[in-house]
């Protein structure tokens, strides 16, 4: 049976194909526009919060981490922040302190401030109601995971991903669930 040889294709010109494809979507106006909006976005939530906190030594932060006032953010050495971690300290008082070597999963949430609730008034016409949250040292955070103002999560927690935690958890507990409960100690 004989077989044909097949030619053989010019490497150089897939490179240049997709040279020339890369080049058109730099040009396109509407890349440009979205860079501008990321790097306005990128100076408010993290450059300039990121300025004013406090981090030990080895902290890693992914690029697109979010802060609020960062003036009352605490990271202790070796923290670990994922993609989409937001920390939300309280305008006026409310700190958020993580002690070290504790890791947060990617899109965790911490505020240290909620509304109000009252029935009478519109929620975003209420007072924030502030307190500190403490995540203690060597703990990790599941993905998803939100931490609510006031809470207190002892040294060695584990959170389960998509947790809600509303109520301190004490040290070395294995929390998971909407709201968080204590399923078990670490052994």
């Amino acid at each position: 049976m004989d077989t044909v040889p097949t030619p053989m294709a010019d490497p150089r010109s897939g490179r240049a194909a997709r040279g020339l494809v890369a080049a058109g979507r730099l040009l396109d106006p509407r890349v440009l526009l979205h860079g501008i909006r990321m790097l306005n976005y990128y100076g408010y939530a993290h450059v300039r919060p990121r300025g004013r906190m406090t981090c030990g030594t080895g902290v890693r932060i992914a690029p697109n981490a979010s802060f609020r006032s960062g003036e009352r953010i605490e990271l202790g050495d070796a923290v670990q922040l994922g993609e989409r971690v937001s920390l939300w300290a309280g305008k006026t008082t409310a700190r958020v302190m993580i002690g070290a070597r504790t890791t947060l999963g990617p899109d965790v949430f911490v505020t240290a401030a909620d509304y109000g609730l009252a029935a009478a008034t519109r929620i975003v016409d209420q007072p924030m109601e502030e307190r500190d949250v403490v995540i203690g040292a060597d703990c990790w955070i599941g993905t998803k995971a939100v931490i609510t103002a006031g809470v207190t999560l002892g040294d060695g927690c584990v959170i389960g991903a998509g947790s809600v935690v509303t109520r301190n958890v004490p040290p070395g507990a294995i929390a998971a669930g909407v709201p968080a409960r204590v399923i078990r100690q670490r052994a």
